[in-house]
C-alpha cells in the first residue's frame, strides 16, 4: 500500500480488495469494505457515492494498514472491528466470546416458533457467549423471562453490555456457572436453547486459523467425540424443562444421526424433525419434554 501517491477511499478499497484476494481471503471485497469503514468511522455503504473519491488521510491509511495486516495474519474481521451482526441486531464481540454465525439464527427462529403458543415463556440460554441468543429472544419476545448462563466472566461482561445496548438488560438475568449449576433446584423453563461446543478435540487443529487461533477454545472443544457437553446438556435438561417444554440445540452438520440417537435414548423426550441451516445442512435438534406419567 504505497503512500507516495494521493489515495482516495475508492482507490484504497479497490487496491486492498485485490491484495486480500491474493492473500487467500474468502471474502476480500467485504473484508476490505468493513475494515475501511471502521478505519474511517463510517457505515460501509457510506464508502460509496461521494465519499468514494474522498481523499484518504495519512491517519486513515495508517489505521487501515494495521487492520489489514492483522487480517492477513488471520484475525477475524469481527474481532478487528469489535462487532458482528446477528438476526438484524449488532453485537459487540471480543476474544472472550465465539463470533455469532448466521446458522445459529435458526435457534432463534425455532425458539420464536414454539414460543408463539406460550403467553410468557421462561427461556434459558445455556452457554450464552456474547448473549446473541438471549438478547435476540428478549428483543423479540417482550413478555419472555430470559435467563442466560455462562462459565466465563469475560463472556458475561460482553453479554451484559449487549443486553444494555439493545435495551433488554432489565429483562435478562445473567448467571455465572457451568451448564445448569447456578440455578436453584426448583427452576423450570418452557424453552432451553444452547449452542454447545461440538468440535471434536482432535479436529480443532484442522479449523481455519481465524477460528483455531483466535476464538475461545472452550466455546469450540466438544471433547473427544464432540459430544461431551451435548450429552450432559441433554441429560440434565430433562429436570429443567416444564412438561411440554422444548430443548433446542445446535449441532455440527455431520453429527445429526449420532446426536439424535443420544436424545432418543431418553424416554422423556419426543424428537421433532431436524432444522436445516441456510446451506441445507442439519443444524438444530428439537426435543420436547413428555408429560410426566400419571
Amino acid at each position: 500500500m504505497s503512500t507516495e501517491q494521493t489515495w482516495t477511499l475508492g482507490a484504497l478499497l479497490d487496491w486492498t480488495a485485490k491484495h486480500l484476494a491474493q492473500k487467500g481471503s474468502e471474502s476480500p471485497r467485504l473484508d476490505a469494505e468493513v475494515l475501511l469503514a471502521h478505519a474511517v468511522g463510517c457505515k460501509r455503504i457510506d464508502l460509496y457515492g461521494a465519499r468514494f473519491a474522498e481523499g484518504a488521510t495519512s491517519e486513515i491509511r495508517q489505521r487501515y494498514r494495521h487492520l489489514i495486516r492483522r487480517r492477513i495474519e488471520g484475525c477475524p474481521v469481527a474481532y478487528l472491528v469489535g462487532k458482528k451482526e446477528f438476526y438484524g441486531l449488532e453485537f459487540q464481540v471480543g476474544p472472550d466470546v465465539l463470533i455469532p454465525r448466521p446458522d445459529s439464527e435458526h435457534l432463534v427462529i425455532e425458539a420464536l416458533s414454539v414460543a408463539k403458543a406460550i403467553e410468557a415463556p421462561r427461556i434459558l440460554d445455556v452457554g450464552t457467549g456474547c448473549g446473541n441468543l438471549a438478547v435476540t429472544l428478549a428483543k423479540n419476545l417482550t413478555a419472555a423471562k430470559v435467563t442466560a448462563i455462562d462459565k466465563s466472566a469475560g463472556a458475561l461482561s460482553i453479554a451484559r453490555g449487549n443486553a444494555a445496548h439493545q435495551g433488554v438488560a432489565e429483562r435478562i438475568r445473567f448467571l455465572e456457572g457451568n451448564l445448569f449449576s447456578p440455578l436453584n433446584e426448583f427452576e423450570r423453563f418452557e424453552i432451553i436453547v444452547c449452542n454447545p461446543p461440538y468440535i471434536p478435540t482432535g479436529e480443532i487443529k484442522n479449523l481455519p486459523p481465524g477460528v483455531r487461533d483466535y476464538e475461545p477454545a472452550q466455546a469450540l472443544d466438544g471433547g473427544l467425540d464432540g459430544f461431551e457437553v451435548f450429552e450432559r446438556l441433554v441429560d440434565d435438561a430433562r429436570a429443567r424443562l416444564t412438561e411440554g417444554g422444548w430443548l433446542l440445540v445446535e449441532i455440527g452438520a455431520p453429527q445429526e444421526s449420532v446426536a439424535r440417537s443420544k436424545i432418543a435414548r431418553f424416554i422423556d423426550y419426543d424428537l421433532a424433525a431436524t432444522t436445516k441451516d441456510y446451506s441445507g445442512h442439519p443444524r438444530v435438534l428439537k426435543a420436547r419434554r413428555r408429560p410426566l406419567a400419571d
